[in-house]
């Protein structure tokens, strides 16, 4: 008589580390998604949009991001850590200056899209209380380490903080309202032109 045993299919359990990575693919897909959604049609859009842009179901929207401001604050978030890490690679890739030059740039596109942002984190949720913290404790570093390698080589002048290049670059983007990216992006080029150093004179940029 065949043993018993023997009748007994073997379960192969689903491995923990697929699951999490299906799990994590979906939640960068939505948050993609949610980005490209947001720039759009502003953060009440439906979430179906969202979802059907990411290919997955709306339930999988809601159990990743129960609510809407858990959304928002997680595309905020993962585009701070972008910039972040952007830095890094510039300075892998190239000169001190051209690096500064890239990210200054590509930080005033990440602001323009916060108006579109504006009436949820204006809304007084404390899920958004701690964002402001976030963004200095990313970025003020990652832009500290671009000023540092540029006054380094003698491009730029050291005096000048990443608090008060961020700072500039956000009242920049609020003056121009309205205005184009190639508007912004001429901004940035002429504060970078004020932060460079003139060896000729011994004088910080005229």
């Amino acid at each position: 008589m065949e043993s018993s045993s023997t009748n007994i299919r073997k379960v192969v359990p689903v491995s923990k580390r697929t699951l999490r990575a299906d799990a994590q693919r979906n939640a960068d897909a939505l948050l993609e998604a949610a980005k490209t959604v947001f720039a759009g049609s502003g953060v009440d859009a439906p979430a179906k949009e969202i979802a059907d842009i990411a290919g997955v179901g709306v339930g999988t929207l809601y159990r990743r991001f129960p609510r809407r401001a858990d959304l928002i604050k997680a595309v905020l978030e993962r585009e701070i850590d972008a910039r972040a890490q952007a830095a890094l690679s510039l300075l892998a890739t190239r000169d001190p200056v051209t690096a500064l030059t890239h990210w200054l740039l590509a930080h005033a596109d990440f602001l323009a899209n916060k108006p579109r942002l504006a009436p949820a984190l204006h809304s007084g949720d404390p899920a958004f209380d701690g964002l402001p913290e976030y963004f200095w404790q990313r970025l003020g570093p990652a832009l500290t380490s671009l000023l540092n390698a540029a006054a380094d080589a003698g491009e730029i002048r050291a005096d000048i903080s990443a608090h008060d290049i961020l700072t500039a670059i956000s009242d920049l983007s609020h003056t121009a309202a309205g205005k184009d990216s190639a508007y912004s992006h001429r901004m940035i080029t002429l504060l970078i032109d004020g932060l460079r150093y003139h060896p000729d004179t011994c004088q910080p940029g005229r």
